[in-house]
């Protein structure tokens, strides 16, 4: 009696581990957006030196369950878009924009303007 295996033997080995690299890629895909977090991307971005009172932040979330807009919960879209107004300080005004997601896990955009008014610009 010998101790071969078969060729039926070893196709089902190989389609086993064909299946489970599948499997596992699979779950690597779907599993992507835990692994990368929350994320924000500006769309209009503004000068550092302004001279209009008023601006807007505006942008895409991926992955976020909560935005604020200096520490002033903001919301999105059913995209993940948003666009919200801020009036600036004279002067110096820093903007942070903060996400988490569901786990707790945070991200933020920080951005610094200089308001000064036309008539003092000249």
């Amino acid at each position: 009696m010998e101790d071969t295996i078969s060729f039926q033997t070893v196709v089902k080995i190989f389609l086993s581990i064909i299946l489970l690299i599948f499997v596992t890629a699979y779950i690597v895909f779907q599993a992507r957006f835990l692994i990368v977090g929350p994320q924000i991307v500006l769309t209009d971005e503004y000068r550092y030196l302004q001279n209009e009172k008023q601006i807007y932040m505006s942008g895409e979330t991926h992955n976020i369950s909560h935005l604020w807009l200096n520490e002033r919960q903001i919301y999105t879209d059913a995209s993940g878009k948003f666009k919200e107004a801020l009036v600036l300080e004279n002067g110096y005004t820093t903007v942070t924009l903060r996400a988490e997601d569901r786990y707790g896990r945070e991200t933020k955009v920080t951005r610094n303007y200089v308001y000064l008014p036309a008539s003092f610009a000249r």
